[in-house]
């Protein structure tokens, strides 16, 4: 990616924590990549190279900084809005698409030739994915080597290394210097508790509205599956077979501390990736407010609520089965389903903690149930159903793929999953920036006219275009507007 190098050097000089995260500052003299806001001496002009990626920078030679910590860095690419499929291929390495498989594969889930897919990443990231995947373990790696009291072989394997021997060689060989070294070098750490939980930082772009993401959370949250108090969400989790369980509260400037106490610590770097989904921490605040203020109607809900992200979610299919709990009720209506739900079908925790206790169903147990008993119409509990005999044939129903359009088309196809259901989903699991459910109520209400008109759905999806690429965020506020 081209950066203009004049305008990287004066944010640079000045510290501006505004492009923390849009760039970093590769310096050829020491052979050293920074972020924009460390704090050593400025460099000479001549002496440093911009690069839009951290990995960008590692795949030229450069090391990261054992001061400014380039892995904790917000996530906030200045290639992201510029290519759809660069941005979905990003979601699916994150999650973990190239520890156990190869480029090929990830460019047949998005549609693309290898070849194609990798020119795409060196236009936008400057880099490859292969690159990438490795740059995202080596940084993850290096943030708990810091942030936590973990064995170095438990490192290896929770930040998504194969085996203990490529750890300390992709170390040696980055960092000319063991990851053992690196430890003593990065300060006082914080210790990994007695029940095998640890925590570790998640930074974010602000402004970040976390009394809004918490209300949202709180208004859904579903008996012994999740807990929100004051200032922190909890819930419990399962990926491939291992339990545990997450929990978020502030942690400083810009950032949010994650508890995280899980039984297979090689299922960390997926943890993290939803994490950050669930609280949308790759957003770019600033960006979605100028676009969005253009418009008088969303203007001074924007001003308002400056840093309202677009809540995601923990999983797909969990997701899809709230949604269809909530088609025309109220929220509270559902979430009382969902937790009649979760009491009957969801499996214990074999380690509970204070108001966490069970796990959400999985798709084979609401198969073959009748749900109907539950207390809701039967073509609902068909549907309930149907989605879940639809994940048991295709697990990767709800990962991200080749685009809105076609996600919605294929969650249509699902007896019972309308619109505005498929379009939900897309918004919140898939992290479509531009889903928009143009049919709810509560968006219809929201832009009454000032003669009291409600618009038709036609009329609300012409008013949309205006917000493209940009109308999840759209929706957010329009529905934390009219609360």
């Amino acid at each position: 990616m081209d950066l203009d190098h004049d305008a990287c050097y004066r944010a640079l000089s000045q510290r501006d924590s505004r492009f923390d995260g849009r760039f970093f500052t590769a310096v050829k003299t020491t052979g050293i990549y920074c972020r924009p806001v460390c704090a050593a001496r400025t460099p000479q002009a001549k002496n440093v190279v911009f690069y839009a990626t951290a990995a960008a920078a590692q795949e030229a030679g450069f090391r990261p900084c054992l001061r400014c910590r380039p892995e904790t860095a917000p996530d906030m690419g200045a290639w992201r809005g510029t290519s759809n499929t660069v941005s979905r291929a990003l979601s699916l390495i994150e999650l973990g698409a190239l520890d156990h498989g190869d480029v090929e594969a990830l460019g047949d889930r998005l549609g693309v030739g290898e070849r194609q897919l990798r020119r795409l990443f060196r236009q936008h990231l400057g880099a490859s994915p292969v690159a990438v995947a490795q740059t995202r373990r080596v940084l993850l790696a290096k943030q708990l080597i810091h942030e936590t009291h973990l064995p170095m072989a438990e490192i290896a394997f929770a930040s998504g290394f194969g085996s203990v021997r490529r750890f300390n060689e992709a170390f040696t060989a980055l960092f000319k210097r063991s990851p053992g070294e690196l430890r003593r070098l990065g300060g006082e750490d914080v210790a990994v508790g007695g029940n095998g939980e640890f925590s570790l930082s998640l930074r974010y772009q602000p402004p970040y509205d976390w009394a809004a993401m918490l209300a949202f959370l709180r208004a859904r949250a579903i008996a012994g599956l999740e807990v929100v108090s004051d200032d922190c969400y909890s819930r419990t989790i399962a990926i491939d077979g291992a339990q545990g369980s997450v929990s978020v509260r502030r942690g400083g400037a810009n950032a949010f501390r994650a508890g995280i106490r899980v039984s297979k610590l090689a299922i960390v770097p997926n943890v993290i990736a939803r994490l950050r989904r669930v609280l949308d921490l790759a957003a770019d605040p600033l960006a979605i407010s100028r676009h969005l203020s253009k418009d008088a109607v969303l203007a001074p809900l924007v001003a308002k609520r400056p840093g309202l992200r677009v809540p995601g979610a923990w999983d797909g299919f969990e997701l899809a089965i709230r949604a269809v709990l909530g088609q025309q009720i109220s929220v509270a209506v559902a979430v009382r389903l969902a937790a009649r739900l979760v009491a009957r079908y969801g499996e214990p925790m074999a380690a509970p903690a204070v108001g966490l206790s069970r796990l959400f169903p999985r798709p084979e147990a609401l198969a073959s149930a009748d749900l109907s008993a539950l207390g809701m119409p039967k073509s609902r509990a068909g549907t309930l159903s149907a989605v879940a005999a639809a994940v048991v044939a295709d697990p990767d129903l709800f990962s991200v793929h080749r685009g809105l359009e076609a996600a919605v088309t294929r969650l249509r196809a699902i007896r019972g999953v309308g619109e505005w259901t498929a379009q939900y989903i897309a918004l919140r699991q898939l992290r479509e920036p531009d889903a928009f459910p143009a049919s709810d109520l509560g968006l219809m209400r929201a832009l009454v006219d000032e003669r009291g008109n409600r618009p038709g759905i036609q009329e609300v999806l012409a008013r949309a275009e205006l917000w493209r690429p940009w109308r999840a965020y759209a929706a957010q506020h329009l529905w934390a507007g009219s609360s």
